[in-house]
């Protein structure tokens, strides 16, 4: 359930992994027009009469699958390309499985490591796509700008963080999910997620400059809610399973 830490337990892992110098981009949108870009058996989640979407910048970093290190994971392999470490630019929504849990759909998935966008794409359907991606922190923010290799879609963000916040009812519901759905021959499948609770921070949105909502088919309008986190450790994503 949505919460401030994990309803499960992932014991065996798939991946393990650190989530870095994250942004989250939120906006309420239209609930029916949210329902309509989800596979059977989802259903829209909604927090006051609307659904929400997401555009999430981070560097996933000290990635090790199925636990075992990668050249660069902890400087075991200096040197030695980093392959343990990519940005990524997630866009998702917030929805409820067949089985009644909540979790999350993601409408666009882009990451700067070819070899992660096919593996997932490959096992677990996840919509990853090969992008040109920088995370450019410095003293008063950071700055994301992201292009797809095969496509149009691109971004430009900037971001000033700024306090730690005690997280209000919505921004635990935004932030608090442990299940991420993925469709994948024709099956439905639910990967259980855990880490460490999120410490997040106030953000003010300097720059965006993006069309990944608009060509996902959920065009946004307005200034979003910004929040940023510096780190998150513990990071385990678990075996998927069939739902449905």
């Amino acid at each position: 359930m949505v919460g401030p830490t994990s309803d499960q337990n992932v014991p065996v892992p798939l991946l393990t992994a650190s989530w870095c110098t994250l942004t989250f981009l939120h906006w309420p949108v239209s609930a029916d027009q949210v329902q309509a870009l989800l596979p059977a058996g989802l259903t829209v989640d909604e927090y006051d009469g609307a659904a929400w979407i997401g555009l999430i910048p981070f560097v996933m970093a000290t990635m090790r699958p199925l636990g075992l290190p990668l050249p660069g994971a902890d400087r075991l392999h200096p040197r030695l390309p980093d392959l343990s470490s990519t940005p990524e630019t997630n866009l998702r929504t917030y929805v409820r499985g067949p089985d009644g849990h909540d979790g999350v759909w993601f409408l666009s998935m882009d990451i700067g490591n070819p070899l992660v966008a096919l593996t997932a794409r490959g096992l677990l359907g996840a919509p990853y796509h090969f992008g040109r991606l920088t995370v450019e922190p410095d003293a008063d923010g950071v700055s994301y700008s992201g292009s797809r290799v095969l496509g149009s879609e691109h971004y430009r963000i900037r971001v000033r963080p700024g306090d730690r916040v005690r997280s209000s009812p919505l921004e635990v519901w935004l932030t608090g999910r442990w299940r991420l759905y993925t469709g994948h021959l024709g099956r439905l499948l639910a990967t259980p997620i855990e880490h460490e609770p999120w410490e997040l921070q106030e953000a003010d949105c300097e720059q965006l400059v993006q069309n990944l909502t608009e060509r996902a088919g959920v065009p946004v309008s307005g200034p979003p809610l910004a929040h940023f986190a510096a780190r998150v450790d513990g990071v385990r994503a678990g075996i998927p399973r069939i739902v449905g």
